[in-house]
This record gives C-alpha cells, sequence and structure tokens, in this order.
C-alpha cells in the first residue's frame, strides 16, 4: 500500500539551533511524528547555516514517517548580514540604516535564485534590490 500525505507544515527555525519547543512542536505534535527524529535530521542538514532563519516544508504521511524541504534563508536575513545590522528601518524612504554593494546582492540573488519566481538573474536582482530598499538600505556600486 503506498504512503497517503496526510498533512504539511511550513514554518521557519534558525538553522541547526531547531528544538521540540514552538515553532517545531505546536506545528508538527498534531501528526504525531517523532519530533526528536525531526529536530536532529532537520540540525544536521542546517549545521551551516548556524543562527540564521531557515524555512522548511514538512509533508507527513499516514505510517507517521515524513520528509522535509529546507528553502534559502529569507532574502532580508541575507540582506541584514551583509549590511551588518540588526534590523531594517522603521521609516525606510525617510531613514537609511546603511548599504549593500551590487556584488552582495548578486551573491544574494545567486544564493536564492531556486527559490524565487523569476526567470533571470537581472528579474531577481531587481528583486533583492526592492527588498533592500524596503529595510531602508542603499544599494551602491
Amino acid at each position: 500500500m503506498a504512503k497517503q500525505m496526510v498533512g504539511q507544515a511550513k514554518f521557519q527555525v534558525p538553522g541547526g539551533k531547531a528544538t521540540p519547543a514552538p515553532p517545531v512542536g505546536t506545528s508538527l505534535g498534531r501528526y504525531g511524528i517523532n519530533l526528536g527524529q525531526f529536530v536532529s535530521q532537520f540540525n544536521e542538514r542546517t549545521r551551516d547555516l548556524a543562527g540564521i532563519p531557515v524555512p522548511v516544508v514538512v509533508t507527513v504521511y499516514n505510517d507517521r514517517s515524513f520528509e522535509f524541504v529546507t528553502k534559502s534563508p529569507p532574502a532580508a536575513s541575507l540582506l541584514k548580514m551583509a549590511a551588518g545590522i540588526a534590523r531594517g528601518s522603521g521609516v525606510p524612504h525617510r531613514e537609511k540604516v546603511g548599504k549593500v554593494t551590487a556584488a552582495q546582492v548578486e551573491d544574494i540573488c545567486k544564493q536564492k535564485m531556486a527559490d524565487l519566481n523569476s526567470g533571470s538573474l537581472g528579474a531577481a536582482r531587481r528583486m533583492i534590490e526592492g527588498t533592500a530598499r524596503s529595510m531602508g538600505l542603499d544599494v551602491v556600486d
């Protein structure tokens, strides 16, 4: 008999630092899967992204098995790391909080290209630059 999908959960967890506490426990507890097994597999797979929020999509099957897909970190988190800031601006068009270079934007585009809905690197660059502007960051050459 083939496995049947029971449910799917989406959430973000800091890379390499997942615990059975929320948001993992609250999202996956209702499906009855082994949380310890998920946490250990997730932490192993995301060890190199320590502390960066990593979106994950977990698919749960009727025999309580699961599989999960990790996505690339959010563009805002990558931009904050590149600019060296803790948070974006509250009023981004009046108050600028930092700068990122075109090369840093290009690196972020290449890292996120698989998860973006853009057909070209130029379109991806415009998306990331728009995110930077909405955070109060200037993109310089």
